[in-house]
């Protein structure tokens, strides 16, 4: 066989080649950066990392199962903790060596039925062929910078460009749009700028990181609710923990619970509602410093900062081999190609508690597929039809999510989880004894 290329070394890369290696399929990693952690490693070129960052969901939640956190590791950790994490994971099983760090991917290309695909490394270009591709980037690196209604003649900025809050040391601050960065950082502002806005031009739900000094994601967690149960639960725990929206000054959501991804912060409401911060409309023009809203109000700043997400990106191939539709590429599970079978999109997938061992459940099941189809297996036989046929369908669960590029690859974590593992136990069905053998052998010792 020949090996198949893996793009990145983040969290997803790291446990794509985990699983390849582990199902013996011969690989190459290939990572911009000196070494591991891709988004996680503050010193990376591609990582838009700010000192203040902590991880969103807890760690239990988030962490791989065959890999838990070291106990010391807070409930939500610093990016730091987490760059160890990954340090220590690549280590422990040898992921290190399968790595050619120091090394981007320029251009991948079809070479018959195998992919060319050309790095560079210290300046110079290398050309060569792979049976599959595995493309694991990360979906957090390029900016969606929207058009503003006029110029404006302060500082603009994306929260990419973000690492310290001493840059809005004495300023007035706009902040736009509040995901769950952009309220980071509307709190790190308030303790240096001179004024602290942020501009919403919709609604948002926002939750506690605790609860009864538990992490708000691990509570309830092992009872399965209904759709519709879990979504009216939550809003109503939101209402009665931190009180609605509109009570802060901010606009309501026109949507329902996890529609669109809840804001895991109480910060930002404590600063709004002690005057820290405060809430402003939607933007109608922008001339030299002066930014008018949709209410007709008015003021002035020294900077803009746009917390307004990133777009997909994958510079080093062509758009028409990812099957690209609308805002995102339209893969079967949001990984498998439709006509391809050597070549998968990796980690492009959100959901509410899906965390990195839901990532790995995607990389072994993408592994036991090329393991499976190169013996011409019966359940991989299976999976190449059913990809093709359904790589237009999302495993949604039923969620109405809005119509938004940061939306366009979200889906519902238990549809999601009960289809990967559906397709996982059929193509171990009939895995030859000898790979059973060595899995249950490597699962032992890990």
């Amino acid at each position: 066989m020949k090996p198949y290329a893996v793009i990145g070394a983040g969290p997803m890369g790291l446990c794509t080649v985990r699983n390849l290696n582990k199902h013996g399929i011969p690989c190459v990693g290939f990572e911009i950066h000196s070494d591991v952690g891709g988004l996680w490693d503050i010193d990376s070129p591609t990582s838009t990392m700010y000192e203040s960052a902590h991880l969103i969901s807890s760690k239990k939640m988030t962490e791989f199962a065959e890999f838990p956190m070291k106990d010391s590791v807070a409930q939500f950790p610093h990016h730091e903790e987490l760059k160890e994490y990954f340090h220590d994971y690549a280590r422990e099983f040898g992921l290190y060596d399968l790595y050619e760090f120091n090394t981007e991917v320029v251009r991948c290309e079809r070479d018959g039925t195998d992919w060319k695909i050309t790095t560079r490394c210290n300046g110079e270009e290398q050309t060569r062929i792979f049976g599959g591709l595995l493309i694991a980037n990360g979906t957090l690196h390029h900016p969606n910078m929207p058009q503003l209604p006029g110029e404006f003649a302060g500082e603009l900025l994306h929260s990419k460009d973000y690492r310290d809050p001493a840059m809005f040391e004495g300023k007035r601050v706009l902040l736009v749009g509040c995901g769950n960065s952009g309220a980071d950082i509307a709190v790190d502002a308030v303790h240096r700028a001179k004024s602290v806005d942020i501009s919403l031009r919709r609604g948002y739900y926002f939750l506690p990181k605790f609860i009864g000094g538990k992490p708000t994601d691990a509570v309830g967690g092992k009872i399965k609710l209904p759709r519709w149960l879990q979504q009216r639960i939550s809003a109503a725990l939101s209402k009665l923990m931190l009180g609605r929206p509109s009570q802060y000054g901010l606009p309501e959501p026109d949507y329902k619970m996890f529609e669109s991804h809840p804001v895991i912060n109480s910060l930002i409401l404590h600063h709004i509602g002690h005057g820290d911060i405060q809430p402003r409309k939607d933007i109608a023009a922008i001339e030299g410093h002066t930014v008018t809203f949709k209410d007709g109000s008015s003021a002035d700043y020294d900077m803009i900062l746009l917390a307004t997400g990133y777009k997909l990106h994958y510079p080093f191939i062509d758009a028409e081999h990812l099957n690209w539709q609308g805002f995102a590429p339209r893969l079967y599970l949001n990984v498998f190609h439709p006509e391809y079978d050597n070549l998968f999109l990796m980690g492009m997938v959100e959901a509410a508690g899906l965390g990195w061992e839901g990532r790995n459940e995607q990389a072994e099941l993408v592994a036991l597929y090329i393991r499976q189809l190169s013996y011409g297996a019966s359940s991989a036989e299976a999976l190449r039809k059913v990809k093709h046929e359904k790589a237009l369908m999302r495993e949604d669960g039923g969620m109405n999510y809005l119509d938004l590029e940061r939306m366009a690859y979200y889906v519902h974590k238990d549809s999601y989880l009960k289809a990967l593992r559906s397709h996982t136990a059929d193509l171990k069905k009939d895995l030859p004894a000898r790979d059973t053998e060595q899995l249950v052998t490597s699962a032992g010792a890990a």
